[in-house]
């Protein structure tokens, strides 16, 4: 199989307080069967041999489930193709010779560590401020069967629990929205019984939450969708809407 080149231009930054710069990189050897991040792989590689700073970036389990390895490539989120992570990208998406693009993810809540890194630790506020469920789980807790949820409502729930919190949504929204990510954490919950005992005092502290973060606002482009690895539906920005409503309009809130 013939081996593939790139030219690469990779964003650099010591750290946040520095400033960053887009620098020119060529690899080759690259087998259209590599991943993204393998290819990344074989530039630090050779990086590292000619005694030069690797370039930083973010991954884990490498198999579209972890989320930490978002990187805006050739102006999209996760790069090119639909419903997928970067780090499932493969170089035959791209043709030979090609110039690429790599950024980390732009938005100020976002706030770049070094190179492609970026510190996402504005979603586990976000999710300290109500994306769990205080239903006693210790020492005896419950079958899963002594609960009947409806078939309907159960798909839904795990449909927006398929989140993974990589911050597609926010990298491509004009906005920096994060209404996407908070949407699916309440959908998931507000769906299930045992999430519903404080609904109406986890849509609006996440929601804060979300704002006091320095998030945008939500203009209902729809681009979060689209560039969303898990492909999460709009349907639970409305879902989560309709909970803080009623929230809002319950005479017994439970603040």
């Amino acid at each position: 199989m013939e081996s593939m080149r790139f030219k690469l231009k990779i964003w650099r930054q010591k750290d946040r307080n520095s400033p960053g710069k887009m620098v020119d990189y060529e690899v080759s050897g690259i087998s259209p069967d590599n991943s993204f991040l393998e290819m990344l792989d074989i530039l630090n590689f050779n990086l590292i041999k000619r005694g030069e700073e690797p370039v930083a970036f973010d991954s884990d389990c490498r198999e579209g489930i972890c989320g930490t390895c978002g990187l805006y490539i050739n102006g999209r989120a996760h790069g090119p193709g639909k419903g997928m992570t970067t780090c499932q990208l493969h170089m035959r998406m791209f043709k030979n010779g090609q110039t690429i693009y790599v950024e980390p993810w732009r938005a100020k809540p976002f706030p770049v560590i070094k190179d492609l890194v970026v510190d996402r630790s504005a979603f586990d506020r976000i999710m300290a401020a109500g994306g769990y469920i205080s239903v006693d789980t210790i020492g005896n807790p419950p079958d899963a069967d002594t609960i009947l949820i409806p078939k309907q409502d159960a798909d839904r729930a795990f449909d927006a629990a398929t989140c993974i919190g990589c911050g597609a949504c926010v990298a491509t929204c004009k906005n920096a929205s994060a209404t996407l990510f908070v949407a699916a954490k309440v959908s998931h919950l507000a769906l299930l019984p045992q999430g519903r005992l404080e609904a109406k005092r986890r849509v609006k502290n996440m929601l804060l939450q979300m704002e006091r973060e320095g998030f945008g606002s939500c203009s209902n482009i729809g681009a979060c969708q689209v560039e969303c690895p898990k492909e999460i539906s709009l349907e639970n920005i409305a879902r989560m809407n309709r909970e803080l409503l009623k929230a809002i309009l319950s005479p017994h809130s439970d603040d």
